[in-house]
C-alpha cells in the first residue's frame, strides 16, 4: 500500500475516499482508528489514505483533480456584467 494522501481530519480522509471508490480503485484509512486516542497522539494529520501500489499513479491523477478549499474557477463570461444591469 502506497499513501497518496495525507487527510488534515477524518472527513477530509473520507472525501478522499469516496472520490477514490467511485474511480473503481480500493482505499484503506491507515490511522483512523487512532483519531479517538489522547495523550501522545497528535490531534491533526494522523490518517493516511492508501491505495495499492498498482492504482497509485491513477489515485493521484484523482486526488489532483479534488479541489480542497479552492473556489472554483470562473470564466471570463461569468465575470462580464449583463447588458443592461449596473453594478450596486
Amino acid at each position: 500500500m502506497q499513501v497518496v494522501y495525507e487527510a488534515a481530519h477524518l472527513i477530509d480522509a473520507h472525501l478522499v475516499r469516496h472520490a477514490l471508490e467511485a474511480a473503481g480503485i480500493p482505499v484503506f484509512l491507515k490511522g483512523e482508528a487512532l483519531l479517538g486516542g489522547v495523550g501522545e497522539l497528535p490531534p491533526f494529520g494522523a490518517v493516511q489514505v492508501c491505495v495499492p501500489e498498482a492504482a497509485w499513479p491513477q489515485a493521484r491523477e484523482v486526488v489532483e483533480r479534488l479541489s480542497f478549499g479552492e473556489p472554483p474557477p470562473q470564466s471570463p463570461a461569468a465575470e462580464a456584467t449583463p447588458p443592461g444591469w449596473l453594478p450596486a
